[in-house]
């Protein structure tokens, strides 16, 4: 709750979670208490006969929550929130389309649609739980807000996340007036291929370069999701260690919450013994291999820069100078060669052309260090978002010719 309330993805008195435990009984956070300032002691037990265990009453919704219970014997968690994004797809009584990412197809699935009922009423209950009980795991409340649910709470909250995070894409790329690009079944089937696992390697112990190395990996990363540069689904960082090993961030993992002992060794083509290394990691090889220079790759999903990759619009960096000389001018990856060619990917960026958009699939920086790639995508991101906003107040005016050779020359951006 305080993930979701931290990063505005409810007010004050709006939300709610539950867990249900095997033998019926369900924790629930608790009616007219501060989301922001929520406590352990708070959370409201309410036993599978009916009766209650708590300092508060529960939640209102405590009848959403049991009924969805009911109708999904494999849910074991629930989250019921306000994110602004998908409170504006309640109110225009539409989905959105997860197919817009393979990662959100995979979370979330198809999402659905429950029609109006009373706040905290017995019959928002039947109607959110008759939509679960069709196989939905995220459901959009007509003009209220959205349930997701998952086999435990933090399943229901990644849903939750990357549902807001795949409405709030579409709306932005809207903004953009070009027409957005969904995934094909085949493209969605593309991405999910299983890749052949690395070779694994026995590891002596790190070195203190190393050691220090993770540390730095797993600050930005962090830093990356506070800054929802990342969300807790979505996003890879690696660094050079040397000339022929890197250091990757995992697969599967919360990025909120990375640790230094879960980042993966990559030496030689070979992962040390017992990692998960990221499914990007064969990019990120051949990048390195392809580019000495480089010392440090992410593949992000901030929402602004992301838009322009769903619907094959320009991030035009020469209506800024800061933009122009840190970002030079981002190209854009069709989204089979992310996964088919990694080289081709490789050639998409260089010290040189440090940034590139992915189709579908976030974007990809690259620097000296990891505090150069990470500052790159901080102000891809400020560009991006300064783009979009400039359209809703008039139209974007690019730096003259004459200006923008003057930084070419005056930074040896050539």
């Amino acid at each position: 709750m305080q993930r979701i309330y931290r990063y505005r993805m409810t007010t004050t008195s709006g939300g709610n979670l539950s867990i249900r435990e095997d033998n019926g009984d369900v924790w629930i956070t608790p009616a007219r208490v501060d989301k922001g300032g929520l406590r352990r002691s708070d959370i409201v037990l309410v036993r599978a006969d009916g009766t209650v265990d708590g300092e508060q009453p529960p939640s209102s919704e405590l009848p959403v929550h049991q009924a969805v219970y009911r109708a999904r014997p494999d849910v074991r968690g629930i989250v019921h929130a306000h994110p602004v994004a998908l409170v504006a797809f309640s109110i225009i009584h539409e989905v959105p389309d997860t197919r817009l990412f393979h990662q959100a197809w995979q979370v979330c699935g198809a999402g659905g649609f429950a029609p109006y009922a009373l706040p905290g009423s017995a019959a928002l209950g039947d109607v959110v739980a008759a939509t679960f009980a069709e196989g939905y795991d995220c459901v959009i409340l007509e003009n209220h807000g959205v349930v997701t649910a998952g086999c435990d709470l933090q399943e229901a909250f990644r849903r939750f996340e990357t549902f807001e995070f795949t409405g709030k894409t579409i709306i932005k790329a809207r903004l953009l007036g070009r027409e957005i690009r969904y995934l094909t079944d085949e493209e969605l089937a593309l991405a999910q291929t299983q890749q052949s696992p690395l070779p694994e390697f026995a590891r002596t112990a790190p070195t203190s370069d190393e050691k220090e190395l993770r540390r730095s990996i797993c600050d930005f990363v962090r830093r990356a999701y506070r800054r929802r540069l990342f969300i807790s689904t979505q996003g890879s960082f690696s660094a050079r260690l040397g000339d022929s090993s890197f250091l990757i961030t995992p697969r599967g993992i919360d990025r909120g919450s990375v640790e230094v002992d879960q980042l993966a060794l990559v030496e030689d083509g070979r992962a040390e013994a017992g990692s998960a290394p990221s499914r990007a990691t064969r990019m990120h090889a051949a990048i390195y291999t392809r580019h000495p220079q480089i010392g440090s790759i992410a593949n992000a999903y901030p929402v602004n820069a992301t838009a322009f990759g769903v619907s094959g619009s320009v991030v035009d960096t020469r209506t800024i100078p800061e933009s122009l000389v840190v970002l030079r001018r981002p190209g854009l990856v069709g989204f089979a060669a992310q996964f088919t060619e990694p080289e081709s990917l490789a050639d998409a960026v260089s010290p040189q052309q440090p940034v590139a958009i992915l189709e579908n699939n976030g974007v990809l920086v690259t620097g000296k260090d990891v505090l150069e790639a990470y500052d790159r995508l901080e102000v891809l991101e400020s560009t991006a978002e300064a783009l979009i906003n400039a359209r809703a107040v008039g139209t974007p005016a690019p730096l003259s010719d004459d200006v923008i050779r003057e930084l070419e020359e005056s930074f040896e951006l050539g």
